[in-house]
């Protein structure tokens, strides 16, 4: 059996000029990043403000395990299933960050014959968006700290210092740190800490901002410390904004990428779901919108809280309707629920199978009462029996 990446690098890919041509994108509204990898820039924004919107369909899941669920597989396969009938289809996701990329969790270009490529740069440096969020979130960071080495006018306290910087990459080592230390020329000494780069607010912001003057309003927003007095500080009180979004000029436009059968993809942004919204980019679903007659998106973690922050703020925000909810389920998962070591999920066990259907059967109902039709995709493993399977075919009629 071949591994996702002897399959990734065993494809053929098209130059990712020929994907955006058969969407409608002009040659002028491309910046390529050598053959396979692009930026779709603000011209294609301006040019299909008046096109009617595609149909947006979210895939979402039960809640995550061990076992894996396969959001992204699920939502590559869509995008390819459907263009494979003739539907004009794109997928739109949002970029892997390196600390996971390099964890547990790995990749996040999707797997097997459903993968989005070219996934070796996807993974790792893709476009550099991810660099540009840390560089941004830093600087404001540094502006902050020569404040209060320069005589600190505002009167901040060092001491209720909100923002931190951030570095994509698990580092435990560096979560909490004392900074300034070196006598008078190094600064004000202070505790600090890094986060990782996907839980920063610039990352939040980059994926909900409509366009770069919203992005650099929403940027001067963020409360980034209080004075001795109590009073709030916003990186606009330090003039950070302006600088942030320069260095997120090229960060802000959605990337083209492709499946492994030619699907258009755009991935952009990465929130992480347990701190922000934990979906793509608003531009980037806004666009894909314009290009496709269907959209295929998802949202991190399970229904509860991706799903449920895609609908409650990005759709609210975005004025997004979408008209089907893909919640993804696997045998192997759902046996893990029912109380099945990891180490045993080959084995047939249809008991635990149905006492973790239960969980399923929560996220079926938690996405109805948001009025859109659900669909549940199993993804299947080879070690799934046919009496498996009928559980959780009896289970959602």
């Amino acid at each position: 059996m071949l591994t996702d990446i002897e399959i990734a690098q065993g494809t053929s890919l098209r130059p990712i000029s020929e994907i955006a041509a058969e969407l409608g994108i002009r040659e002028n509204e491309l910046e390529l990043y050598g053959r396979y990898k692009a930026k779709i820039n603000e011209s294609a924004f301006s040019r299909l403000a008046d096109q009617p919107d595609g149909k947006l369909i979210l895939v979402t899941a039960i809640n995550p395990t061990p076992a894996g669920e396969g959001k992204t597989t699920t939502t590559a396969g869509l995008g390819e299933a459907m263009a494979k009938i003739g539907k004009k289809a794109i997928i739109a996701l949002r970029e892997p960050s390196l600390g996971p990329v390099f964890g547990v969790k790995g990749g996040a270009a999707g797997g097997g014959y459903a993968q989005v490529l070219p996934m070796e740069d996807i993974n790792l440096h893709f476009t550099g968006d991810m660099h540009a969020i840390t560089s941004a979130n830093n600087l404001c960071c540094a502006m902050l700290d020569n404040h209060m080495q320069q005589g600190n006018p505002l009167g901040i306290d060092p001491r209720r210092i909100l923002i931190k910087r951030c570095l994509d990459m698990n580092d435990r080592a560096l979560r909490n740190i004392v900074v300034g230390l070196g006598g008078k020329i190094n600064g004000v000494p202070r505790e600090d800490g890094f986060i990782i780069t996907v839980a920063s607010e610039v990352m939040a912001i980059l994926c909900l901002a409509k366009d770069m003057e919203d992005l650099k309003k929403r940027l001067g927003n963020i409360l980034i410390a209080y004075t001795y007095g109590g009073e709030p500080v916003y990186a606009r009180d330090i003039k950070a904004e302006g600088a942030m979004a320069a260095l997120l000029r090229d960060a802000v436009n959605p990337n083209l990428v492709q499946t492994i059968e030619g699907t258009p993809a755009i991935m952009h942004g990465g929130p992480f779901a347990n701190i922000a919204h934990g979906c793509n980019s608003v531009r980037a679903t806004r666009l894909a919108l314009k290009l496709a007659d269907y959209c295929i998106t998802e949202a991190g973690f399970g229904s509860d809280l991706g799903a449920e922050k895609f609908m409650d703020i990005k759709c609210r925000m975005a004025q997004l309707n979408p008209s089907c909810v893909v919640v993804v389920a696997t045998v192997r998962a759902l046996k893990y629920n029912g109380g099945v070591p990891k180490a045993e999920l080959a084995n047939e066990n249809v008991e635990a199978l149905k006492k973790g259907s239960v969980n399923l059967k929560a996220h079926v109902e938690n996405m109805q009462k948001f009025g859109v039709p659900v669909v549940v995709a199993i993804n299947r493993f080879g070690t799934d029996t046919e009496a498996e399977l009928q559980v959780i075919d009896d289970c959602c009629k």
